[in-house]
This record gives C-alpha cells, structure tokens and sequence, in this order.
C-alpha cells in the first residue's frame, strides 16, 4: 500500500521512529511522500533516500548522538562557552550533525533536493526572525534561494537546531540576519502538510507521534534555568499540533508512549536505543493489527 507519512520529532528519542518504521516495512507499506520535524526529518530524509529500517538501525546504533556536539571551544572553559552562547546564539555548531547527514546521504547518491523527487520530502523548521513556520524545501524562494539545488542535509540541519543546544541557522548571510531553529518550536508533527480539512487526499496518510495518546502535559515545577527552557520548549513543541490531531485523525497515527523519557541525553546508552527502537515496533506493530483504511 502506497501512503504518505509523517514523523515527528523528539530528539534523542527519535531512535523510537526507526522501530516503527521497520514494522510499516514488514506490512508492505510504500511512502509516496514524507515530511518531518527534527529527528523526524532525519528519519525521512533517510528514507527518501533509499535506506531500509534494517540499515537505518544499524547507523543509529553505531552513532553517538554525543559526537554532534561540536563545540567551538573546550569545554573546560565555561566562562568562554556561555559567552559564545550569548554571541553566537548555541553552544554547539551543528556542523557535525549536518556533515553526518550529507555523508549518509551521499552513499544513496542523494545530495540536493533536485536528487529525489519533486514535491516527495518536506522538512520542518522555524523562521524566528519573521515568526513563521518553514516548509523545505518548498519556502526557500521567499529567501531568494533555489530550491531543487538546496542541500537536504542543510534543510535536516535547520529542522533539528534546538534553540541554545545548536546555533541557529542565518538562512540569508546578509547584516540583517534571517535566523532557522528547531521545527519543533512551532510544529513537532507537521500532519497538517497532507491531511487537510476540506481537502481530497492523494493516498492514506500516516503518522508517527513520539508521545502519550493525544500527549498530555504534566504541571511542571519550573524552579531553575533548565527546567525553564524544558517547560517553553515543550510548550511550543505541543500547543500547535495537539489542537490540530483531533479524534478524526488519531485513527491515522502510531503513538509511541515516549512522554517520561528525556529527547536530550545525547550520551545515550546503547541498552537504551535498542530499548527505544522496540518501544516504537511495538506500538506500530500493535497499531497495525487494527488499523483500516
């Protein structure tokens, strides 16, 4: 079955997404098209590119998500580093995750968006600058930039800028800065792209959620800087999608149960990953067993 698919992001726990990912593989189901947030976008790039769930565990295990952050001085001068955060907006560079994007997919011979299909991969990220939602490559001419020849690993760069974590991307290079951060700030799950209201749709579309059933958000106790961060940026992770997934489009989405779990230990263990990848093959195997379309 042809369908298009959505994935959403998460951080660290998007190794949830590869497990899913593998049982959609298993039932004979064929992406026409994808989009995704983050971790998501990482994930879809990976597929329009042509790597199965097989090969997408086997790089995600060998990976330390720690090796992304690149920083720009050592780290045993935190003075230096929370005055780079303060000049240069991040406290890592981002370059490594972006490089090791580029990498994978130049195996595939995928580089650019001109390398796959038109109209077949949509990324997520945020325009902070003009306080606006991002869709790649399809907004790049509002920049002035060509889209077909738009590096994806770029776009995949941009969609997983966690605000303070990484720089944020200036999409424009001019003295008046255009800053790209996190999709997720303004739409972890980008559902929205292929199911719309009113609108007749191509082929099923399906979604994978990281998250409780129609997530629900526990009272935080904001008592320090950290805490503050996690409380906005799950705020703006949430609020957006949750009043779009209505009762009507849960019956399309896999929920993965990742809520009491952190998106940001990048020293993850490998017992850890593999426990994510299970977690997510388990929820999109028991998904499947009754979902029709």
């Amino acid at each position: 079955m042809k369908v298009d698919g959505v994935f959403s992001g998460g951080g660290v726990k998007g190794y949830a997404l590869i497990g899913a990912y593998q049982q959609l593989e298993k039932k004979g189901i064929i992406f026409s098209r994808l989009a995704g947030t983050s971790a998501g976008s990482i994930i879809a790039s990976l597929s329009i590119a042509g790597y199965t769930g097989s090969e997408m565990e086997d790089l995600f295990l060998d990976l330390k998500p720690n090796d992304f952050l690149d920083e720009r001085i050592p780290a045993n001068i935190p003075f230096m580093k929370w005055l780079l955060l303060y000049w240069k907006l991040g406290l890592y560079k981002g370059d490594a995750l972006e490089k090791w994007i580029e990498e994978k997919l130049i195996a595939k011979g995928i580089r650019t968006f001109s390398d796959i299909p038109a109209m077949s991969l949509r990324i997520i990220a945020s325009d902070i600058t003009n306080s606006r939602i991002v869709i790649l490559p399809d907004d790049l001419s509002k920049y002035h930039i060509d889209e077909r020849h738009f590096p994806i690993s770029k776009a995949v760069r941009m969609s997983c800028g966690i605000p303070y974590i990484f720089e944020p991307v200036n999409i424009t290079k001019k003295k008046s800065p255009t800053y790209i951060v996190d999709g997720g700030v303004l739409s972890n799950f980008p559902m929205w792209l292929f199911d719309q209201e009113n609108v007749k749709k191509l082929r099923p579309v399906l979604g994978i959620k990281l998250s409780g059933d129609n997530e629900m958000v526990l009272k935080r106790n904001v008592n320090n800087p950290i805490a503050l961060f996690t409380a906005l940026f799950d705020t703006m992770r949430v609020a957006h999608d949750n009043r779009y997934v209505s009762r009507k489009h849960e019956k399309n989405i896999i929920f993965v149960p990742t809520k009491d779990m952190s998106g940001f230990d990048f020293d993850v263990s490998l017992e850890r990953k593999q426990e994510l990848i299970q977690l997510g093959s388990t929820s999109a195997e028991r998904f499947l067993k009754k979902w029709t379309y």
